[in-house]
């Protein structure tokens, strides 16, 4: 990724706020291959430390075009954006890929990443990550029923948990 002006850095080096990057600034989760891809919005997830390796975790809807996506890779990237991506971001929440073509819509360059994960050159940070566990929620599960009430009602549409591991972090070199 030298061409694209990005340097590798340890996930442990990571100056922002990750709950601010995450839950405020958003990210892009992207998965798929060279022949077909697709993106997504998000800000439902976090980082920590889990089988000794630095993770990602995040949650896909299973009715969303990127699961199909999710599922049959083996890994993906997330992407943090500048504040002036903002529309492409929105534009990425609420269009599906079933419909549109998020890169003819948004303008954003896709590239692909040395682990062969589609990513995209205008992100300031890029995140390549393995799957390593998966699993759907459910409404068994939970011991606090106040976040299903609050974000799934009574119908389906549960998220599915991807935890990853961090493989390689790039971000803009200055």
């Amino acid at each position: 990724m030298k061409e694209l002006n990005y340097r590798q850095i340890d996930p442990a080096d990571i100056n922002d706020n990750l709950i601010r990057l995450i839950a405020s600034d958003w990210m892009l989760v992207t998965a798929g291959n060279r022949e077909k891809f697709n993106t997504m919005t998000a800000n439902w997830g976090g980082t920590g430390y889990l089988w000794k390796k630095p993770v990602v975790f995040v949650f896909v809807r299973p009715e969303r075009y990127t699961y199909g996506f999710m599922e049959n890779s083996e890994g993906f990237t997330l992407t943090f954006f500048e504040e002036k991506y903002r529309d492409a971001l929105n534009f990425c929440g609420t269009k599906s890929g079933r419909d549109f073509d998020k890169v003819a819509e948004t303008g954003l360059t896709p590239y692909f990443t040395g682990l062969g994960y589609p990513a995209f050159t205008e992100a300031r940070l890029v995140m390549e990550c393995h799957k390593l566990y998966a699993d759907q929620l459910t409404r068994e599960a939970f011991t606090d029923v106040k976040p299903l009430a609050t974000h799934y009602g009574t119908k389906g549409g549960l998220h599915k948990l991807y935890i990853a591991g961090i493989e390689k972090v790039w971000v803009q070199a200055p």
